[in-house]
């Protein structure tokens, strides 16, 4: 039945609500980074969000999305197309945010402005020249959740709509006031989910389709306030149709923030109407008191249950779809929900429908509605009398999608559909929710790989992919979390394994469960299994490496048991959303553990089985900017860190080898023979092929067979791999075919090139550099088969970006600074200066030993619980590398252990020789969270005054560690541009 026919003059309502939200936002121009676009449009499919998740709020086509790269084709934009809306990323090439919102202004200045931060300081951004209109309308924080692009579009088209549909249908308004763009960013979309879930429950069972699309268009509207007197013009225009207040406590009155202009907002409201329910949101115990002055719930915004409290408060206190196909006679017979299955129906229909459906341009209507815009306006134009027969009418419609369905698998997501997987394609997800940081990194590599087939032409002996992968999104952890009620464990006190406990006896959810099912079916190969969580990878607070990753072998050979132990691994990477390190890292950037969600990727191991073990031949991590460049390498060059076997080797910092990719042949590390001998890797892991489901627990490598490369010599990595040291020449000699100690040179790599390694690394560190706008980090495996058909194969492991590298103010470091620091480096990172710290804690390098550097790790631990609680932050002192797994390379630290360092020094020792830490897991961590971490090597002419150290009275000494505190702060200055760093005392 059409709409038309359906909504006749009898039916006043439907009619009525027919013609609410008549102004849309259709056309958006996005401003930002390829990468940025990507994710907005790829993972988070903003036009198809609108539709899939409101589509009753616009039945009209969905939003269209125009991205440019630069603020200058965005004024370009403008000049040439009408837009609706402007949405733009803080990190532009040629002109910051501000400006080019007063450029927008001047062309249009009714045209809405959004600015999408990453993160949540106040932005000079946002600073507007006197006198002028500002350009910016409003800022939200982007911190990869999908539902805040839904919600800012929703919210425009709100304060477009509200007058007309107040007046006309009676809508009703909830009224927000919030002027901080974090919390705005993170209530906005909880209250516009609850509004569009609550509706949809209550109409449940009592309408058809069509007047529940119709009856959604009527849901409450929200309108933002950031003021006191913003929100009483709001309130006395829309009093009548008023159905709740949100309100913080301290908002601006009179330009100035008041303590109380949020409360006396709530208490005029509740004057004037006391049966409209209020909310006061606020951060002091004596809130909560203002709060019951005017008859107002209160919720602390500090409250690790946040989002759930706002979730209640709507609840309890404020009360597009299938194609259908059809005969000339309206009788339903097939049903379409994606292109896979419309080719399928469109092979097998009747004659009569199909040229039914064709005569009404159906298949090109619901092709446009689901964003498809180019082959719908393909087909539209087709008609039956530019074929000879029917059929070929059919095959050739038929072909289009085919060919459109194939070409767009190339590079995307595709939705795991158990009936009809296609195990060609490169990267399923279950689920409708987020990636996660690590899939869209991964995701977006994919999509780059397709976009550039150079690469392969260039590379045409090599496989270069990502492996093929498997993500459970977000809404599977969050099914999870809140079937078993675990939410309360993300402010638990608790040991990991505890924690861990808990998710393993949760039940799982039964549809996710299913299609693992079906895929295990497939799939026969080792798998690894990984955290993706919302916040890892991101630019401005990366959760490198805190969350659990586990390798399982998959080669069990009853189905059921492979598929229980992939579930258990599963609940064990969810569990760890919740253990203590990422809580104590939730904690230093200011995020709630409670909005972590986490999503999984299950992914082929890629590797080679050798009798029993399975291993790459190496993998390795590269990174667009080296922080320690050597001899005529420059920093801009990038560096890589291989190790043979699987990447634990290279991420947890043990030994390893470094190379600039514009320079393999130029090792720092192996200038001596002697260098050679001490540096080289000599154990590696790999994954044990027993046709058995090994036991997992909340130690990820506790099933990873740790080997000695000596006992693996006959297997083709170390044949690749190795060369021969001689002793009676005191030699080592790029061969195999002689006696002697083999050991890890690479050399058939890097010297002799029989794998392009660099020049891979290279291009694709450039091609991610770009599509990120910014330096990046990748971790990689190579695999590589001698004889046979099989290609040498790159697979990405992930892509994230390094630390953001701001432009600062520039920090001056005298020479008699320089003279007077009891601390100096010339290998610092960072760009500061700072008077945060007046306590010191340092290894003492009388006592230190090496194999005692786990009871260093406690006695730091305990120190480091003690500071915290003081909220006091500290400088930690030691020798080699920090946070490293391989104990004998310097203190195994973990984030736990040191959450509330300041800065770090890294100095030499006598008895251990190690590189600086670079391309692990914990110093990716420590830099993305710009804790200053200084190198102190003796020779290059850096100096620790460890006399004046030694002197100092303690407040503390341990067996291994001492802790002294300042009369007075320490004076911390690095300068960002020549690597300089001093520490001043001034007691």
């Amino acid at each position: 039945m059409s709409t038309k026919l359906f909504y006749s003059e009898s039916d006043s309502r439907f009619k009525l609500f027919h013609e609410l939200m008549g102004r849309k936002i259709g056309h958006i121009l996005l401003v930002s980074t390829p990468y940025d676009a990507w994710i907005m449009e790829e993972d988070c499919r903003l036009s198809e969000r609108i539709v899939n998740e409101y589509r009753g709020l616009n039945l009209s086509k969905p939003p269209r999305l125009t991205w440019v790269a630069s603020a200058t084709q965005a004024l370009a934009e403008i000049e040439s197309n009408s837009f609706d809306m402007v949405i733009t990323m803080p990190r532009l090439a040629d002109m910051d945010a501000a400006a080019l919102g007063h450029k927008i202004k001047e062309k249009a200045p009714d045209l809405p402005v959004v600015l999408l931060s990453h993160d949540t300081i106040p932005s000079p951004e946002r600073e507007q020249p006197a006198g002028n209109a500002p350009g910016i309308d409003q800022v939200f924080v982007w911190s990869g959740n999908t539902d805040i692009l839904v919600a800012l579009v929703k919210h425009a088209e709100d304060r477009m709509n509200v007058e007309k549909d107040t007046r006309s249908a009676g809508i009703r308004v909830i009224l927000l006031v919030e002027d901080s763009p974090y919390y705005l960013s993170s209530l906005l979309p909880i209250l516009y989910r609850e509004l569009v879930s609550q509706t949809q429950a209550v109409m449940e069972g009592t309408l058809n389709e069509d007047h529940r699309l119709l009856t959604m268009r009527a849901r409450p509207k929200i309108l933002v306030a950031g003021n006191y007197e913003e929100a009483m013009a709001i309130y006395e225009r829309y009093e009548a149709n008023v159905l709740g207040v949100i309100s913080k406590v301290r908002i601006k009155r009179n330009g100035r923030p008041d303590e109380n202009a949020g409360a006396d907002f709530l208490g005029h409201v509740y004057r004037r109407r006391f049966d409209i329910p209020l909310l006061l949101t606020g951060s002091k115990p004596e809130d909560a008191e203002k709060a019951k002055t005017v008859q107002a719930a209160f919720i602390d915004k500090n409250s690790d249950t946040l989002h759930e409290e706002v979730q209640r408060f709507v609840k309890k206190r404020l009360g597009f779809g299938d194609f259908i196909f059809r005969t000339p006679d309206g009788a339903e017979i097939g049903r379409a929900s994606n292109l896979k299955t419309l080719e399928q129906h469109l092979r097998t229909i009747p004659d009569d429908a199909f040229m039914y459906h064709c005569r009404q341009n159906d298949f090109s209507r619901w092709l446009f509605a689901r964003t498809e815009m180019t082959l719908a306006a393909r087909i539209r134009p087709i008609s039956d009398e530019d074929f000879s027969d029917l059929d070929s009418h059919r095959q050739h419609l038929v072909a289009m999608i085919a060919d459109r369905r194939r070409g767009r698998q190339k590079g995307i997501v595709a939705d795991f559909d158990a009936a009809d997987a296609d195990f060609d394609t490169e990267f399923f997800k279950i689920g409708q929710g987020s990636l996660g940081g690590k899939a869209r990194g991964l995701a977006f590599v994919a999509s780059l790989l397709g976009q550039n087939p150079d690469l392969h032409t260039t590379y045409n002996g090599v496989d270069i992919l990502v492996p093929q992968t498997l993500v459970i999104t977000t809404d599977g952890f969050e099914s999870f979390v809140e079937t078993n009620q675990l939410r309360h464990l993300s402010k638990a006190d608790m040991p990991d394994e505890k924690i861990s406990e808990h998710f393993v006896n949760g039940q799982f959810p039964p549809w996710i469960e299913e299609k693992l099912r079906h895929y295990l079916r497939q799939v026969t190969y080792p798998l690894a299994i990984r955290s993706s969580s919302l916040l890892e990878d991101a630019q401005f607070r990366a959760y490198a490496g805190l969350y659990r990753t586990y390798m399982i072998t998959n080669d069990c050979p009853d189905l059921e048991q492979r598929l229980k132990h992939l579930i258990h691994a599963v609940k064990l990477v969810y569990a760890s959303t919740y253990y203590k390190g990422p809580k104590m890292f939730s904690r230093r950037v200011g995020h709630r553990t409670e909005e972590e969600k986490m999503a999984v990727i299950v992914q082929k191991l890629v590797g080679d089985q050798y009798e029993d073990a399975f291993y790459p031949t190496f993998s390795g991590v590269a990174q667009s900017h080296n922080y320690y460049p050597f001899a005529r390498m420059k920093p801009e060059e990038g560096i890589v860190t291989v190790a043979m076997g699987l990447g634990k080797t290279v991420v947890e910092g043990e030994k390893t080898l470094r190379f600039s990719p514009a320079h393999p042949q130029l090792l720092p590390q192996r200038s001596t023979v002697e260098d050679v001998l001490d540096n080289s890797q000599r154990h590696f892991y790999a994954l044990k092929m027993e046709k058995t489901c090994q036991s997992l627990n909340s130690n990820e490598g506790a099933n990873l067979w740790y080997r000695e490369v000596a006992e693996a010599e006959k297997e083709l990595p170390v044949q690749l791999l190795a060369s021969t040291y001689v002793p009676e020449e005191h030699r080592i000699r790029d061969t195999l075919h002689i006696p002697g100690q083999r050991v890890l040179t690479f050399a058939r790599i890097l010297k002799y090139r029989e794998f392009p390694l660099a020049d891979i690394v290279k291009d694709m560190l450039a091609l991610g550099a770009r599509g990120m706008g910014c330096p990046v980090e990748m971790e990689f495996s190579v695999n590589v088969t001698e004889g046979g058909d099989k290609r040498p194969q790159f697979a990405f492991l992930q892509l994230r970006p390094m630390t953001a590298r701001a432009e600062l103010e520039q920090v001056t470091i005298s020479d008699q600074e320089i003279e007077n620091a009891f601390c100096y480096s010339v290998h610092a990172l960072g760009n500061a200066k700072n008077r945060e710290m007046a306590d010191i804690v340092f290894v003492k390098p009388e006592t230190f030993d090496p194999a005692k550097t786990v009871q260093m790790v406690k006695e730091i631990a305990r120190i480091n619980a003690s500071l915290v609680k003081e909220n006091r932050k500290f400088l930690l002192i030691g020798p080699g590398r920090w946070g490293t797994a391989d104990r004998w390379l310097g203190i195994p630290v973990a984030w736990a252990d040191i959450s509330g360092v300041g800065a770090m020094v890294e100095t030499r020792s006598e008895r251990l020789r190690a590189e600086p830490s670079q391309g692990s897991h914990f110093f990716h961590n420590i830099t993305t969270l710009g804790i200053h971490y200084i190198t102190v090597f003796e020779s290059d002419g850096s100096r620790l005054d460890w006399d004046w150290l030694a002197e100092l009275p303690r407040m503390s000494d341990g067996n291994f560690v001492a802790h002294v505190r300042m009369d007075h702060p320490l004076t911390l200055k690095v300068d960002g541009r020549t690597s300089k760093g001093v520490i001043v005392s001034d007691s």
